[in-house]
């Protein structure tokens, strides 16, 4: 299964971290870092189009995405085109994520930056904060409930928001009983990688209504996000579709359902 292949080596990636900073070290660091943030949480609870748009290179379904990748372009169309936040794939091997992406895109945008990584360690979260990530995804398939329950608090202790990914009831449940505030739902099936919009609708009924929900993947038009909106979902994660866009702006305002065609 992909997912723990990705896991298997996001752990020797940890470990080769390690062996230069040290866990005291990077925990040292992220702890002397102002602890605020840019408001990755509120901004997703505004009423309206709440897009966290993704800047990724590659993945495993569907191989290179974005040949020239210019990232920091992307992320300033993002900022123009009025997304509420921007996500950045750090996972190097499946992925071709880096660091340096993120770093350099916190400091080019004033938007929140989540790093979407395969977090499985506490290491990762305090890193997380040293290379400028406003929030961090904890991806509930990796994680057992009193696994995630620590690391959203690691992560509030260095100022740092949450997206709890879910992919079915027990993951829902795993993630309210850890205490999430923000739930992801991955309409992506990890294990297969095939999209179910549905997904989405389904656990949006057991999800408080108190709680930011996300969906996440296989959005591709306005007729979907009216879907959602209707059924109480607060913020749209659009990866794919917006990196193979060739006019960001004119895409969400598609999506948005202000223009037509």
């Amino acid at each position: 299964m992909i997912l723990d292949e990705i896991a298997a080596a996001t752990r020797l990636r940890v470990e080769q971290l390690q062996r230069i900073k040290d866990l005291n070290k990077i925990r040292s660091d992220a702890e002397s870092l102002p602890k605020n943030n840019r408001g990755f949480r509120t901004r997703l609870s505004r009423d309206g189009m709440n897009f966290i748009t993704e800047v990724k290179k590659a993945s495993p379904s569907k191989g290179i995405i974005s040949k020239e990748f210019d990232y920091l372009r992307l992320a300033r169309d993002y900022e123009a085109a009025g997304a509420a936040a921007i996500s950045c794939l750090t996972e190097p091997q499946f992925f071709l994520g880096k660091d340096e992406y993120l770093q350099a895109i916190s400091t080019a945008v004033k938007l929140p930056v989540l790093r979407k990584d395969f977090i499985i360690s506490e290491y990762q979260i305090y890193e997380a904060k040293t290379i400028g990530a406003d929030a961090v995804l904890l991806i509930c398939a990796l994680l057992e409930t009193s696994m995630i329950r620590e690391f959203l608090d690691i992560a509030a202790s260095v100022g740092l928001d949450v997206l709890v990914e879910a992919h079915d009831e027990s993951e829902v449940e795993s993630a309210l009983n850890a205490g999430a505030e923000i739930i992801g739902v991955n309409n992506r099936n990890l294990k297969d990688f095939s999209v179910d919009l549905q997904n989405s609708l389904r656990l949006r009924s057991i999800v408080p209504r108190d709680k930011i929900f996300v969906s996440e993947s296989g959005i591709m038009c306005a007729a979907d996000i009216k879907l959602l909106r209707a059924a109480g979902v607060n913020g749209f994660l659009i990866g794919e579709m917006l990196m193979r866009s060739n006019n960001i702006t004119l895409d969400l305002q598609r999506l948005s359902g202000e223009i037509n065609d």
